[in-house]
């Protein structure tokens, strides 16, 4: 039977904190609020700037991203969300999108 120690174990044994982001997540979010400026970014740019295929981007890590309130997929490209900027510790610039 697994308890709450033996799960937080595991996830610090996959390198995933407290919000679940892993390694790649984190990685993604610095990016887009970082060198894109909070974007839009787009996909392929994105994937080339974090080291990753964009379909694994697209299919693997934006999913939670975006359920979790991180990042939003417009058709401009790929917005970080003020939840991006609070979880790396950055001020919230006043021209961000809102999901309110």
């Amino acid at each position: 039977m697994a308890t709450a120690s033996s799960a937080v174990t595991a996830l610090e044994m996959l390198e995933i904190d407290k919000n679940g982001l892993d390694e790649m997540d984190k990685r993604l979010l610095q990016a887009l609020t970082g060198k894109f400026k909070g974007g839009p970014a787009g996909l392929h740019s994105l994937a080339a700037a974090v080291g990753e295929e964009p379909g694994t981007l697209e299919e693997v890590h934006e999913p939670y991203l975006i359920l979790e309130g991180y990042l939003q997929r417009t058709q401009q490209g790929r917005v970080a969300l003020p939840r991006a900027y609070e979880v790396l510790g950055l001020k919230v610039p006043a021209s961000q999108p809102s999901l309110l």
